[in-house]
């Protein structure tokens, strides 16, 4: 169980990432929306959720063994960047603006992201990520209804 766990919180392996694998864990997420686009709005969202609470556990379980908020853990990046694209056409502008976003905002961590990091063990690690990427589908979604009508 231990090394499920581990698996689904480095996001397949791609948290051992010796260069910014939160970054990596981003990016794989690009990936994989592209080809989740098509599928109906409610599978995407019940995937995060599903993805939401995995990681609730998978990351608490790599926590009480690696310390505080790991960086091998990805699967918050994940959901984070998931939220992020949401209703976002798989664009060649789009995308990047959304992957850029969410990396700001998740390094530089504005209120209330910087707070919701602070939320006890696993809580902490995802609900900051869910937030910068709620940041981000809101803005990403500003600049579809401006600049792609």
């Amino acid at each position: 169980m231990r090394y499920i766990c581990f698996l689904f919180a480095t996001g397949f392996g791609v948290g051992y990432s010796p260069l910014a694998p939160g970054t990596a864990g981003s990016l794989l997420t690009l990936l994989i929306f592209y080809f989740l686009y098509p599928l109906p709005l409610w599978v995407i969202i019940l995937t995060l959720l599903f993805l939401f609470f995995l990681g609730i556990y998978s990351a608490g379980i790599v926590e009480k063994e690696k310390g505080k908020d790991p960086s091998i853990v990805v699967i918050d990046e994940m959901v984070g960047m998931g939220i992020s694209l949401i209703s976002i056409p798989p664009d060649r502008i789009l995308f990047p603006v959304a992957f850029i976003l969410f990396r700001f905002f998740d390094i530089m961590k504005p209120p209330p992201i910087n707070s919701s990091q602070k939320l006890p063990g696993a809580w902490g690690i995802m609900m900051d990520d869910v937030v910068a990427g709620a940041y981000t589908l809101i803005i990403t979604h500003l600049v579809k209804i401006i600049f792609f009508p």
